[in-house]
């Protein structure tokens, strides 16, 4: 087919949408929704993907985390089984001076925290993250101190009642004056503010909310929260990889142990990656089932360009009876109603572009995922759209190109 008669095609196919607006626009509607759901998930998780890592850079790409069991294995376990933090013996404030002590150890933050209600007077903020952590986690958190200052290894010695506000629940409390000096009750317990940490900003720290930092044995002993779930935050000295530190930190947990060469460790040295890891999981799984639901849309839409071509052949019967009696063979009949569908498609495809961009700008706008359609998603769903629009008008096309001429010229 020359280019001449595909450009024949093309203005055809979008006189046929100009002349029969509604029937076109309900025959479209399944490939915009496909389209446009696909470019969607694309766009966020691609965003989304970025701000993972983007976020794990600014924490810190080398730091890593020792906890009783890796949590970020999802583990399946039978009704009745052991569940997976069994024999493995929590951690110990010992065990993370320990690790402090090691060449390839920059800091070790001890973390353990629990939940509840902050107030300060008439002014009340509930489900508020108060997060137990040694002097220390600063080096893990990256971030300024608006005002004040943080707590001092001393304070954790003593189980002092002193606390670190996020920028946002200082405001919250505080709307128009300094925090720092003024006493809170966290879950009922009254705590001196030292300072007031804003946070580097990242796709976890948006999703963590308020926060309330106290010294780890605060949180233990004032709080409630739980030291069989105690965590150690490692940052890796200057000079080493975190390899080399996580190889010492193992090799030090199991000779504090007590564990043969052969025995499996019973504690977890995990990378911070894991978590990224753990979240494409989830993702994956998340877009299989979109793609699925847009699969849908675009069979829905498939159908419906089967139903307006079959009804373009029937109403240019004569019209393809003529061409034929001029001369045009059947295949390029075939391909005149092949280009005509797959404009149809490709418009569908298109517009359902334009939604997916229009929608992708406003996550980026009021979220903090950097929501964008990759290049290659853009002409992937182009491409899809206009072979999903070949492959249900073939159908149509072969019905318009095996018409017998005499029989179409006497078509009425």
């Amino acid at each position: 087919m020359n280019l001449a008669s595909m450009k024949g095609g093309v203005l055809i196919a979008l006189e046929q949408l100009r002349s029969n607006k509604v029937r076109a626009s309900l025959t479209i509607l399944g490939i915009v929704i496909g389209v446009a759901t696909v470019m969607t998930m694309a766009a966020a998780i691609s965003g989304f993907q970025g701000s993972i890592m983007d976020s794990l850079n600014a924490i810190g790409p080398k730091n890593f985390f020792v906890e009783r069991f890796d949590q970020t294995q999802i583990l399946m376990v039978d009704d009745g089984g052991p569940p997976p933090w069994e024999g493995k013996p929590s951690l110990t404030f010992a065990e993370a001076q320990m690790l402090r002590d090691l060449p390839s150890i920059r800091s070790v933050a001890t973390s353990a925290g629990t939940s509840g209600t902050v107030k300060y007077r008439s002014r009340s903020v509930p489900s508020v993250q108060l997060q137990g952590y040694s002097a220390q986690w600063v080096d893990y958190s990256p971030g300024d101190f608006l005002e004040g200052r943080n707590f001092l290894p001393v304070d954790e010695t003593r189980s002092s009642s002193v606390a670190v506000l996020s920028d946002g629940l200082a405001e919250a409390l505080f709307p128009s004056g300094s925090a720092v000096g003024k006493e809170v009750r966290l879950r009922g317990q009254a705590f001196r503010v030292v300072g007031v940490y804003k946070q580097k900003e990242n796709i976890f720290s948006g999703a963590q909310g308020n926060w309330a930092i106290i010294p780890t044995t605060s949180a233990i002993k004032r709080l409630g929260a739980d030291p069989e779930w105690m965590n150690l935050l490692v940052v890796p000295a200057a000079g080493y990889t975190q390899e080399q530190a996580m190889d010492d930190v193992t090799s030090r947990l199991r000779q504090a142990r007590s564990l043969r060469p052969g025995e499996e460790n019973n504690f977890a040295v995990v990378r911070q990656e894991a978590l990224a890891d753990m979240v494409n999981g989830i993702i994956q799984v998340f877009a299989i089932v979109m793609l699925v639901l847009a699969g849908i849309g675009l069979i829905v839409g498939g159908v419906g360009v089967v139903g307006i071509m079959m009804i373009s052949v029937t109403e240019r019967t004569r019209e393809i009876g003529v061409r034929k009696a001029l001369g045009a063979t059947p295949r390029e009949i075939l391909w005149q109603f092949l280009v005509e569908s797959m404009t149809v498609t490709l418009i569908g495809g298109i517009i359902g572009l334009l939604i997916a961009m229009a929608v992708a700008a406003l996550i980026s706008a009021v979220t903090p995922i950097p929501a964008a359609i990759p290049l290659w998603a853009i002409a992937a769903s182009l491409l899809a759209a206009a072979v999903s629009g070949m492959g249900f008008g073939l159908y149509p096309a072969f019905k318009a190109a095996r018409l017998d001429p005499v029989d179409a010229l006497r078509y009425e």
